[in-house]
């Protein structure tokens, strides 16, 4: 049985990978993960594959047991999308204690023990694709965590990138800058001292899911979308962290 893995899947990028997947791919079944079970039964309705809803919270450990003992021998995984993931914005004090460790658990454990779950299952040719942030090319100042979080996605990946090259199997982290999604949502900018004075250029979803899935078919380590994050991806190679974030600074308001 050929599927393909998405959590996150119930909005934003997460949501836009599996409609290109949907509609790229001849699968089994498209694996729908996310909390929300009602947006991922009117998401189920819109494809052409037949999929399967699971409706699981990765900040809970019993998730992934329950996820394990879904897959079996006959089981070849040819997407896993790692979209799961949200932000605060705030420095160390402004954001508390408990909300810093979700960022840290679902941005990083529950990515990388979806990914060790899921890699038994997969064949040559098989893709995993994670998701990261324009945020990981330098630090963050008022954006801390969350671009740590990120800054560990991407060597993460990179590495086992090279790691599972063998077994031909691609890993690609993707590296949007500012999509149009959900994501601002759950920020908080207005909250805290320190956001961003404007979020531009945005960028459409659908747009960075095309190029990451053909960066993951070509086998790509690295999919960046847009001038802007190439840009800000070169940057981070060449100016020390102190000039950068100096800069970013620079980009902020006081939210008084």
């Amino acid at each position: 049985m050929k599927i393909a893995v998405i959590t996150g899947a119930s909005s934003g990028i997460g949501r836009e990978f599996v409609k290109q997947i949907d509609r790229a791919e001849q699968l089994d079944e498209i694996w729908l993960i996310a909390r929300r079970e009602d947006k991922l039964k009117q998401i189920a309705t819109e494809l052409k594959n037949k999929s399967r809803i699971i409706p699981l919270d990765l900040l809970k450990p019993e998730s992934f047991e329950e996820y394990k003992n879904m897959l079996c021998a006959d089981t070849e995984v040819r997407y896993v999308v790692n979209a799961s993931g949200f932000g605060n914005m705030g420095d160390w004090s402004e954001i508390p204690n408990e909300a810093q460790m979700q960022m840290i658990d679902l941005n990083v454990k529950a990515l990388v023990t979806m990914t060790n779950i899921t890699i038994p299952y997969m064949k040559k040719g098989s893709m995993i694709l994670q998701m990261g942030s324009a945020s990981v090319f330098n630090p963050l100042p008022y954006f801390n965590i969350y671009a740590s979080t990120k800054s560990f996605v991407r060597h993460y990946s990179r590495a086992l990138h090279e790691e599972l090259k063998p077994l031909g199997i691609h890993v690609t982290v993707v590296c949007p800058g500012w999509v149009r999604t959900e994501f601002f949502d759950h920020t908080n900018d207005s909250k805290v001292r320190y956001s961003p004075k404007k979020y531009s250029p945005m960028t459409d979803a659908k747009d960075v899911v095309c190029r990451a899935l053909r960066h993951a078919k070509r086998n790509k380590a690295l999919s960046i979308y847009g001038w802007f994050t190439k840009t800000q991806h070169v940057l981070g190679k060449l100016l020390p962290h102190s000039l950068i974030m100096k800069m970013w600074k620079g980009m902020l308001k006081e939210n008084k």
